[in-house]
């Protein structure tokens, strides 16, 4: 199944969490905190601006990008989990 992101949605693989500390010590699956960093799956066409023209995202598919810590929906397609966030709750892009 393909997923298409509608307006200034943007469809995100969550990275995996720290297993261990920078120190080196291993945290418990119940001390790891929700991924805020993930992998750009597929991107909506942009927003609509006042003017009826569309805004195309500063994204694209395979950037790696940070959201915030309560942002968008998680879904499940497969056996695949994937957020759904507006391009407004990105936070950063990595280069």
């Amino acid at each position: 199944m393909k997923i298409q992101p509608l307006d200034d949605r943007i469809v995100v693989r969550p990275l995996d969490a720290e297993q261990m500390t920078e120190g080196g010590i291993v945290l418990p699956d119940t001390a790891k905190e929700k991924p805020q960093r993930g992998v750009v799956e597929a991107v909506g066409p942009g927003r609509l601006a006042k003017n009826g023209e569309r805004v195309p995202s500063s994204v694209k598919k395979g950037d790696t990008i940070m959201y915030g810590k309560y942002a968008g929906s998680d879904i499940k397609v497969g056996d695949k989990e994937y957020k759904i966030v507006k391009e407004n709750e990105l936070l950063v892009k990595f280069e």
